[in-house]
């Protein structure tokens, strides 16, 4: 299984006009494959619209895409509001959920850090010791590692009902050491993060 997560930066106050764009060609898109979700930023970088598509491989991809093009139903005709693109693949973790439909937010905080070379499995084995506890407290929607893009780059991504309950459990999960795990931070070089919220056509809510 894989991810294709792909960024789009818009031109200012277009995002409910591409969301609209986007929404009425996707009822022919799904025919092909659904999304696995779409979302738009809240908090962050603003003006910014991000939608995953889940594939089986490469392959799947690329057939996809294509029979997607040749239908002359995708892409959207939104070209005229993009200021930038960027797309990369992901690969889930062994622990990480998949991502399915459902109402699970409606507010995802996305975390993007940067890894120095050599630490990604050790993220990984020091996330996994601590895995079930954090998420006792709240659900994680999903956790990544880049495979074709950003190199040592991982994602991952938490769905809260409100900022409060973020705060709320993100401080608990830190004053009774459950979460972050000790000793990871010192494997990033960078973390950054984004809040965003979803589109009404995007299967997870």
């Amino acid at each position: 299984m894989i991810y294709e997560f792909r960024t789009y930066d818009l031109t200012p106050g277009s995002v409910p006009e591409v969301m609209k764009r986007f929404g009425d060609a996707y009822e022919k898109r799904k025919e092909l494959s659904e999304l696995a979700a779409f979302f738009y930023t809240e908090i962050g970088p603003l003006n910014q619209i991000l939608h995953i598509w889940p594939y089986s491989d490469t392959k799947e991809r690329e057939k996809v895409r294509a029979e997607a093009v040749n239908s002359g139903v995708w892409p959207p005709k939104i070209s005229d509001y993009i200021l930038s693109q960027h797309v990369e693949i992901m690969v889930p973790w062994t622990f990480s959920p998949q991502l399915k439909p459902g109402n699970y937010g409606p507010y995802y905080e996305m975390r993007s850090y940067i890894c120095k070379p050599g630490t990604i499995k050790d993220t990984q084995e020091r996330w996994l010791t601590k895995y079930k506890e954090r998420t006792s407290l709240s659900p994680m929607s999903g956790v990544f590692s880049v495979d074709i893009g950003t190199a040592l780059k991982i994602v991952h991504i938490w769905p809260y009902q409100d900022l409060k309950q973020r705060s709320t459990i993100r401080n608990k999960a830190a004053t009774e050491e459950i979460w972050p795990p000790s000793g990871g931070k010192t494997n990033f070089f960078s973390q950054q993060n984004k809040i965003l919220l979803p589109a009404p056509f995007s299967p997870m809510q």
